[in-house]
């Protein structure tokens, strides 16, 4: 016999370790984790997840010592030996069955529980629209005349509660550390909820593929104080402050004479159209592109340069611009505070 065969039951040992280190390293690796919970209703979520954990851990343990010890004190001695065979054991069949039935009724019932809690929103007072779109999302807040894109503001310990659609195709809402996957879908209106209980920003994501571009659909939650989120939604309701500059009012000129009016919306100008985000504040937003890239001067030019190098089958076009033009663009819409 040879050693690999006398020693094969180290092989699902081996295997079990290898799980356990690779695990956790994969889990935790890759930011933002739902295992650090800034809501109330993701730390339920997270709650449930961790005793199913738990649970899991603790069967898969008697399992794999249970394999593990028949492997060893069952093996074969030599060639000519057979190795005692136990069956027909009544108690222990019995235990083998009853066992996991209780096991997923207790998780049945934890998990029911805890779907009722994260489905329906206690009372609040912020409510804000989600439109899906490829590859951005719009946000829209009915009771304050606000609508921006790509970067969503709430105050923290208050109840904001979603309405979810879609412009196009299914999308999936997801922010990791504030609430679970809710699909946004053409024709139909879901819903969603969170509390947030810490300030902060926080990256949330399309998590239903949606075409080319869907690893690049993320947005950003800012979770900020009452106070900052009440200064925030004035000065986003308010039209944007008249340019001054030479450059930022050749750059206005130039995008109300190119096909950019078109497309986008500027409160308190001409330029009402919906199919692009909303840029009536873009200069004060963190992103532009969907989170693709950090709001800089230098990247606002790369994106409007040339859009499609940087998220191909976006529907905003390369319009060829000069660079004179570009620039002009960047300083007018950088203005847009």
């Amino acid at each position: 016999m040879t050693r690999l065969a006398r020693h094969r039951w180290l092989i699902p040992l081996i295997i079990a370790i290898a799980i356990a280190g690779i695990a956790p390293a994969a889990v935790f690796a890759q930011p933002p984790s739902p295992l650090s919970p800034a809501s109330s209703n993701a730390a339920d979520i997270v709650r449930l997840h961790t005793i199913i954990m738990a649970i899991a851990a603790v069967i898969f343990v008697i399992v794999e010592g249970l394999l593990l010890y028949s492997a060893f004190r069952y093996r074969r001695r030599d060639d000519a030996e057979i190795p005692r065979q136990i069956y027909g054991s009544v108690p222990v069949e019995v235990a083998w069955t009853i066992a996991p039935a209780i096991i997923v009724v207790i998780l049945m019932i934890l998990t029911v529980r805890t779907m009722r809690t994260v489905a329906e929103p206690p009372a609040g007072t912020l409510d804000v629209q989600v439109v899906g779109h490829q590859w951005w999302w719009e946000f829209r807040y009915p009771d304050l005349g606000v609508v921006t894109a790509n970067e969503l503001h709430v105050p923290v310990g208050e109840v904001a509660r979603f309405e979810l659609t879609s412009a196009d195709v299914v999308h999936s809402f997801w922010t990791p550390q504030l609430a679970g996957k809710t699909d946004a879908m053409p024709g139909r209106t879901t819903r969603t909820w969170f509390r947030a209980t810490e300030p902060g920003v926080y990256q949330g994501q399309c998590a239903e593929f949606c075409g080319a571009q869907h690893a690049q659909m993320r947005f950003l939650v800012i979770v900020e104080s009452q106070s900052d989120f009440e200064a925030w939604t004035q000065q986003q309701a308010a039209a944007p402050v008249s340019v001054t500059a030479d450059q930022a009012k050749q750059g206005e000129t130039l995008f109300f004479q190119s096909a950019c009016v078109g497309c986008h919306t500027i409160q308190g100008t001409n330029a009402q159209a919906k199919t692009g985000p909303d840029l009536t504040h873009v200069g004060s937003r963190r992103t532009i592109a969907a989170d693709t890239l950090d709001n800089t001067p230098e990247n606002m030019a790369k994106w409007i340069q040339n859009p499609q190098a940087i998220k191909p089958g976006a529907l905003m076009p390369n319009l060829n611009l000069a660079p004179q033009d570009v620039d002009a663009l960047v300083a007018y819409l950088q203005s847009l505070k």
